[in-house]
Order: structure tokens, then sequence, then C-alpha cells
């Protein structure tokens, strides 16, 4: 046993023996914090904004309810001028010490444009792209008019470039087939380009979905302006030469239709050439890859995987989950190892309440409405897919949202699992699993030895609280031993690194936790 004392607080970290020792390193705030921001926000349609480099030296975090009106790299904070304008700030790791290196605001920032609600950052952290799934320009393609305004919801991505510790903004892209003006006060009005996004390693290739996208067209770079499928979603592809970004493909899913999400989460492989896509409303009752592609288990949900040669992509695998059911929402959250050749799904509303890896007779285990969850880890041989693991958390809990969120390190052997609304009172690692405090959220790490998996360790946040949603946000370096989990709702007041996280003060302002493996 360790005693570790850590930001200002004390818990206990109980490491299985077999196992490395994994410990809280860190505790990061906003630089501006205030309440609703929700720095590290993420989970149910609510984006993932949180993204490490591949050593895990930098960090960016989301904040996309936050409401300054500064414009571009380190304005003014505390104007609070344009409501859930969003930001990004962007943290550094020098001799195991964090600092804040920029405050990322976009060139336009609107009235709840919100952005900062996906990040992605290649591996060597120079590159960021950072979503604003509800800004509402009309452009369309890269460096288009940012400010008429005229289509809500519409969505955008903003990538900026780092050198030396210089961060600038470099493109701004928007989708080919810009949706068309609506009302756009609800959600689900615009096609939301920048749901989600992926970068290559090398940064020089991004995946953006669509959810709200309308197109009927099926497959690769079919008709984009038909809207005789409400969102039935869309992943567009873009590639950078020098500073130059174009877009490369349009993909639709091989069975589009209306409300499916196509695009809900997206992932690329390193080199750029796998992309995995979810469709997490989607209907098909297959319980196997490659199956039948039907409509027969509504919102069981699916994940797609496309390959590129050249320039040219095809789709080369529908993957189900072995026990889909209607309403599981396999596609939750995906990621993919760097080579493409293992992909975790997650499923948030799967039902099963039995615990661990594989474990027997969840079909028979069905309750409607249990939300427990699930991941799924699904592998490549050659073209050829297989489901590899069904994985639950070591507590299954109703609505706790196990595989809400979900990462793999570079080579697929470490995933780590949020459960953002798991309602443990416990307090750093490997505490009991009681039901202490609704919501607080957690997060599971597991590791993978030739096919078997095995889970290493239950992490919960240092000052866990109810309604903290721990889990809701995560990313993970290359080697897997440093992961950063955000808590959306967690509530001090603190500003900056280590400060004091006892305070509660300012309510759903966001936290974002840094745990190592040593």
């Amino acid at each position: 046993m360790l005693f570790l004392a850590v930001a200002g607080a004390a818990f206990i970290s109980r490491a299985q023996p077999s196992s490395p020792q994994l410990r809280q390193a860190a505790y990061l705030k906003a630089s501006n914090t205030e309440m609703g921001d929700r720095f590290g926000n993420g989970g149910a349609l609510e984006g993932h904004s949180v993204a490490l480099s591949g050593d895990g030296n930098t960090l960016a975090v989301g904040a996309p309810y936050e409401s300054s009106g500064a414009k571009g790299i380190n304005g003014g904070q505390n104007d609070n001028s344009v409501y859930s304008a969003g930001a990004v700030y962007v943290f550094i790791r020098g001799n195991n010490r964090w600092v804040q290196q920029a405050y990322v605001k976009a060139s336009n920032p609107g009235q709840s444009d919100k952005f900062g609600y996906v990040v992605s950052l290649s591996q060597d952290g120079n590159t960021l792209a950072v979503s604003a799934f509800f800004e509402a320009s009309a452009a369309k393609g890269v460096n288009g008019d940012e400010s008429d305004n005229s289509i809500p919801q519409a969505g955008a991505v903003y990538i900026f470039a780092r050198a030396g510790a210089t961060w600038v903004q470099q493109a701004y892209i928007k989708a080919s087939n810009t949706g068309e003006a609506g009302v756009g006060d609800q959600f689900g009005d615009g096609d939301q380009f920048g749901f989600s996004i992926s970068l290559s390693a090398g940064g020089n290739t991004l995946a953006v979905g669509a959810i709200g996208e309308d197109s009927g067209a099926k497959g690769i770079n079919g008709d984009q302006n038909d809207n005789s499928q409400s969102g039935a979603g869309a992943v567009y592809l873009f590639t950078r030469t020098g500073t130059m970004w174009s877009q490369q493909a349009y993909i639709k899913a091989s069975n589009a239709d209306a409300g499916d999400l196509f695009g809900y989460s997206v992932g690329l492989s390193a080199d750029g050439n796998t992309l995995a896509a979810s469709a997490f409303d989607e209907e098909g009752s297959a319980r196997q890859i490659n199956g039948v592609q039907d409509k027969g288990r509504r919102g069981s949900g699916a994940i797609y995987v496309f390959a590129r040669t050249g320039a040219t992509w095809s789709q080369q695998a529908y993957l189900k989950a072995s026990n889909a059911e209607g309403g599981d929402s396999l596609g939750y959250a995906i990621a993919i190892s760097q080579d493409g050749n293992t992909i975790a799904g997650g499923a948030a509303d799967e039902d099963c309440l039995t615990p661990g890896i594989n474990p027997p007779d969840c079909d028979n285990d069905q309750r409607m409405d249990n939300s427990s969850g699930a991941a799924y880890v699904f592998v490549r041989n050659g073209t050829d897919w297989s489901q590899q693991a069904f994985i639950k958390a070591s507590n299954p809990g109703k609505e706790d949202w196990f595989g809400s969120r979900l990462m793999l390190s570079g080579d697929g052997n470490t995933l780590a699992v949020g459960a953002q609304v798991e309602n443990g009172g416990a307090k750093g690692i490997n505490g009991p699993a009681d039901d202490a405090a609704e919501d607080a959220g957690a997060a599971y790490f597991f590791t993978r030895a030739g096919a078997a998996w095995t889970r290493k360790a239950y992490v919960k946040a240092s000052n866990a609280e109810a309604y903290d949603e721990f889990g809701s946000s995560m990313a993970l370096s290359k080697d897997g031993k440093l992961m950063a989990v955000g808590a959306r709702s967690e509530a001090s007041g603190a500003k900056g690194i280590g400060g004091n996280q006892n305070d509660n003060s300012a309510r759903e302002s966001g936290a974002v936790y840094i745990f190592t493996y040593q």
C-alpha cells in the first residue's frame, strides 16, 4: 500500500501486486476557471475535449462553454462577452511539471459555437485540430468566409500549428456541402460538422464527422446534396501538403439511413490509411462482422472501417457487437491503435450486469434500459476483422455508461475506459466500489498480453464527489503510461496547476487529472 499526497489532497493507492504502480501526478484547471465552462468536457452528446501528444508532454483541453470574446492566441480571458464561444488550453510537461503554454480561441468566436468541443493532437503535439460543431458560417471548403453566421449548427474545424512555443491558426475548415439555413434553436438543426475529429500521427490527415448531415448517398464521394435522409451523417477526409489543406473524400455508411448519426465518433491510424467511424444509432440486427445490414435492432449501433490506398478510400468492414441489442449504442466512443489493427468500441447503453472480461450469459442478461455499458475490442488480420474481447466493468451498475469514452495506447495493448456517471465514492486507485457518490464517475485500465485482456485498475479522482462526471473525456500517451481524465462537472474554483480541489465554488467548471504508470 502506498500513501500519496497529490495536489493538496490525500488518497490511498492500492495497486495490484502484478501491475506497475499507477498514481495521480497532476490536477489541472483552466487559467480562467468559471462556473459552467466545463473544462475537460465530454460524454453523452458532449464531445471529447482532451488530447495528448504521443510522448505525453503536450496536452490540449477544451472548455466549450467558456465565454470570452477573445480571438486567436493568448487573448483576454475574462470578458465573458460571448456565451459558450469556447476555448482550448494547451499545457506542456517538462521535468514532470506541467505549465500552461497557450490559451487558444477561434478566429471568429460566436455565441454558442462551442469551440473546443473536440480536440485532437498530432503525435509530436505540433498540430492541433479543434472543432466548434455549432459554428454558423455558410462557408464551404478551406479558409472561406467566417463571418456570415447564416447557418446555425453548421460546424467548423480549426487547425493550429506550433513552432517552438508559438501557436498560430493554420486553417479554417468547413464541409464541402455545408448544410442549409434553418431555425437553429434545437439540437440537430444543422449538420454539426466537427461533432467528432481525429488527426493522423503526422497531423497531415484529418477526419471530421458531421452527424446531422442529411444526404442519402452511400459509400465514397456520392451525391452530397440530396438531403433525403435527415441525420444520416457523414465523414469528411482532409489532407495537408505543406501548410495547405484540401478535402480528399466524402464518406457515407454503406447502409446510410435517416437518424443513424454516422460520424458520431471517428479514429485514424497513425499513417491515416485506416479510418474507423461509428453510427451509434444504426439499426442493424447482425451480431457478427460484415453481417446483414437490415433494420432489426434500432439503436444497436455499428462501426465502419475504411482503408485508403493512395488517395482512394473503400469500406473494409462493418463491425457489430456479438451480443447486439436495440439501444446498446455501439460506437458511442471508438479508439484505434496506431497500426489500425485494433479498434475498441464503447456501447454505453449495453445492459448486461455481469462483470469482467468475456463474461458468460450476457446474451441472457439484457435488462432493458440498464445502460451499465460495455467495451468491445476488434482486431484485424490482413483485411479480416474479428471480435477479440467483450469487456465489462468490475462493478457494473445501472446507468454507469461504461464505454461512454475510451482510448487505446499506440500498440493497442492498453485500454482506458470511462464510466462518467458511475456512482462509487472512493478516491484514488482501486478503492472500494460502493455507490456512495452518484454520478461521480470512474475510469478503468485494462492491458492485453497476446489476445488476453486483464483489468489493471479502477481509477477515481482524488477529490471524487457526486455529479463530477470523472471519465467524461480521456487520453493516453503512445506508450499507455500516461493518462489524462476529464471531469466536466467538477466544481473547484481553483485556477492553474495543483490548486485547491475542495472549495466547490465553481459548479461545472471542470478539471483534468493526470495519472502515470511507473
